[in-house]
């Protein structure tokens, strides 16, 4: 059987065995020994990680037709493949001394997968994901960048992005009308921010409520209890502050009774 793509899922099915191969060997160190492939599709990435011995490796897919064609092609894949929405997973349950991640994520919901990522950052220490290229830059950006923005600073602010190659529209069915690229997250050595977490989380997300307008501008409208105050930040724009800069940031906030 073949498994149709299904356009409300996102899904558009790699088919380079070549590029399937490098995506795999990206995740070259797994830090834990299980590791999680978000929409397995037609197993093209799956074949090659079931051959590895240095990780066991877990499913999640949504598509109903997927699991029963991975259960047929894959038969020592079942009791690990999960039939669920990632976006739903309680990781923390499933994986409670934490997994890598790995997959072709489906461009319809990837900003929310590395949102759900951010959320469970203390269970995952390295993820190989293979997204749409605009949404690959903007993660890996330095600050600056026009494209810089929210996910690229709650992000970076706990992994180390590294943007690996891109991949043409015609290596997949059907082929999709953007380039694709593949990046690797690392867990850097921040524990904890100096600041508070939540409160870091609203002011990065208000400060990119309007970005090419000066901060001040974004956050009074959040933040009413800044009104009348001044920081040397208020005058640049969200996309000109580096994580530490957004930390700052954050702090001063508090302080001001936000």
């Amino acid at each position: 059987m073949e498994v149709k793509a299904k356009k409300s899922l996102g899904q558009h099915f790699l088919t380079d065995r070549n590029i399937a191969m490098k995506i795999c060997s990206s995740l070259d160190a797994p830090l834990l020994p299980e590791t999680l492939e978000i929409g397995c599709g037609m197993g093209i990435l799956t074949q090659y990680l079931l051959q590895r011995d240095d990780t066991t490796i877990y499913g999640a897919e949504i598509d109903g037709e997927s699991i029963e064609y991975l259960n047929e092609h894959f038969p020592e894949f079942r009791n690990r493949l999960w039939f669920t929405d990632f976006l739903k997973m309680d990781l923390g349950e499933k994986f409670p001394k934490g997994v890598n991640i790995i997959g072709n994520f489906p461009y319809n919901i990837s900003s929310q997968i590395f949102f759900r990522i951010i959320e469970f950052r203390s269970l995952i220490p390295l993820c190989v994901g293979m997204v749409q290229k605009e949404v690959a830059q903007r993660i890996a950006e330095p600050p600056g960048s026009r494209t810089y923005g929210i996910l690229s600073v709650l992000l970076q602010a706990w992994y180390d992005i590294e943007y690996l190659f891109t991949v043409s529209e015609g290596v997949f069915s059907p082929p999709p009308k953007v380039k694709s690229a593949v990046i690797r997250l690392r867990r850097n050595n921040r524990e904890k921010l100096e600041c508070d977490e939540a409160l870091f989380i609203r002011v990065v997300k208000a400060s990119f409520s309007q970005r090419r307008k000066m901060i001040r501008n974004s956050l009074v409208s959040y933040f009413p209890s800044l009104k009348g105050k001044d920081h040397p930040f208020f005058s640049k724009r969200a996309e000109d502050l580096s994580v530490d800069d957004f930390i700052s940031l954050t702090n001063f906030i508090s302080t001001s009774g936000a």
